[in-house]
C-alpha cells in the first residue's frame, strides 16, 4: 500500500474519531505519522499542528455558527497557553527522539484513562476558577507545543471545570484554544531542521477534515459511551506500543 493511500486511510479514521468524539482524536496522528507513514518523531509531531490546527479550525466554523464558541472566554484561555506552546515547541526540537515518544505515550494512556473513567458529556456547569483556568491553559499550551497534539481530552474538561462552561460550549471553544495553540506552536518550529513531507501531510489533512463531518453523523447512530469507550482501548494499545518502542 502507498504511503499517500495510507495518508488518507489513517487521516480518515482520526477525522471520524474526532468528528464523532469532539475532540482527542487528534492523539492518533503521531503515532500513524511514525508507525505507518516512517515520520521521525519530532517530524511527526510537526507535522501533527499543521494537521491538528487545520482540522480544528474547520470544525470550529459550525459550532461558531451555532452560537457554541465562547470567543472571550477561549481567547483568555488560549493567550495562558501561548507562551507555552511556543517554548515546548523549542525544546521539543532539543529532546532524545525515545523520551519524546515515551511523553507521547504517557500522554495518550492520560487520555485513555480519562475517556474511560469520564461519563460522556453532558451539560452541566461548574463554578469558574480563574487561577486553576491560567495554569489549564499554560498546561494545554505545553503539551500542545511540545507532542503536536490537539489536547481537546484535556481543553474540554478545564473549560468545563475551571471555566463553568456548559458541555457543548466547552467543545466549540476548545476547538479555537486548540487551533490558536497548534498555530502557536507550528509558528514557533518554522525555522527549524525538520523538513515537512507535504505529499503526504496534505492528503492526511484532507482526509482528516473529511472524515470530521462522517463522524458527526457517526455520533448519532452510536452511543456517546460506547464511541468512547471504544476509542479509549485503542489508545491505550497505541500508548502501551509507543512505551515499548522508546524502552527498548
Amino acid at each position: 500500500m502507498s504511503a499517500v493511500v495510507l495518508a488518507l486511510v489513517a487521516g480518515a479514521v482520526i477525522g471520524l474519531a474526532l468528528g464523532a468524539l469532539g475532540g482527542g482524536g487528534s492523539v492518533l496522528a503521531v503515532p500513524a505519522l511514525i508507525y505507518l507513514l516512517g515520520f521521525t518523531p519530532a517530524a511527526a509531531t510537526t507535522a501533527s499542528l499543521i494537521i491538528v490546527t487545520a482540522t480544528s479550525a474547520t470544525a470550529l466554523y459550525p459550532h461558531a455558527t451555532s452560537g457554541n464558541v465562547r470567543w472571550k472566554t477561549g481567547a483568555l484561555f488560549a493567550a495562558a497557553g501561548l507562551l507555552p506552546a511556543m517554548a515546548a515547541a523549542g525544546l521539543a526540537a532539543r529532546l532524545p527522539e525515545p523520551l519524546l515518544t515515551a511523553a507521547f505515550a504517557a500522554v495518550a494512556g492520560l487520555a485513555a484513562l480519562r475517556m474511560l473513567r469520564t461519563p460522556a458529556a453532558s451539560d452541566g456547569a461548574r463554578p469558574v476558577r480563574p487561577i486553576r483556568a491560567a495554569g489549564a491553559g499554560a498546561g494545554l499550551g505545553a503539551v500542545t507545543g511540545l507532542l503536536g497534539v490537539g489536547g481537546g481530552f484535556l481543553a474540554v474538561p478545564a473549560l468545563v471545570g475551571a471555566l463553568g462552561l456548559r458541555m457543548r460550549a466547552a467543545v466549540g471553544t476548545s476547538l479555537l484554544v486548540i487551533t490558536v495553540n497548534s498555530l502557536a506552536a507550528f509558528a514557533a518550529r518554522t525555522g527549524g531542521t525538520t523538513s515537512l513531507h507535504w505529499a503526504i501531510i496534505a492528503p492526511f489533512t484532507g482526509a482528516a477534515i473529511l472524515g470530521a463531518w462522517d463522524g458527526k453523523r457517526l455520533a448519532a447512530k452510536v452511543t456517546g459511551s460506547t464511541l468512547q469507550r471504544s476509542f479509549a482501548v485503542m489508545l491505550l494499545a497505541v500508548a502501551a506500543l509507543m512505551l515499548t518502542d522508546a524502552i527498548h
